[in-house]
């Protein structure tokens, strides 16, 4: 199975976590027999789900940090998973580089979310990798250009 695929089924488990707050680990069993996943696998999904639910507080507060204007409640539970999988992988995963993990994210949200939830994920974690600064502020070196196009 590929990253991106155990990816995907990391990404439902967490959804699935937010949406069904009782019993993680019997779901998480269900899931790995449903998906028949080999150990490497399941360990690669184990990893991701466990480590998101772990960092969760931490990774929430990231959210609101950088999403400006948007409380945790009101955002779709979808692109909560995705963006809780995509920061987790971002910022504690060693093995995932940091274009990949937003990649990744946007795609996932393309795919079961909706084509304004990839790019709401992509500016947020962007954000939050560094890449631009949080929302109303300017990094330090920029410089705006014509009527701030392009920058």
């Amino acid at each position: 199975m590929s990253r991106k695929a155990a990816r995907e089924i990391s990404m439902k488990l967490i959804y699935q976590f937010i949406i069904q707050k009782e019993d993680h680990e019997e779901q998480f069993r269900q899931a790995m027999e449903e998906y028949m996943l080999n150990p490497e696998d399941a360990e690669f999904v184990r990893s991701r789900v466990l480590g998101t639910r772990q960092a969760a507080s931490e990774i929430d507060r990231q959210i609101e940090t950088y999403a400006k204007g948007w409380k945790l409640s009101r955002m779709p539970r979808l692109d909560l998973a995705i963006l809780r999988l995509a920061i987790f992988e971002i910022e504690y995963a060693r093995d995932v580089p940091t274009g990949v993990a937003i990649n990744e994210a946007v795609e996932l949200a393309k795919k079961f979310s909706t084509e304004e939830s990839g790019t709401f994920i992509n500016g947020l974690l962007g954000r939050i990798a560094g890449l631009n600064p949080p929302a109303g502020e300017e990094s330090p070196d920029h410089i705006p250009g014509p009527q701030g196009a392009g920058n």
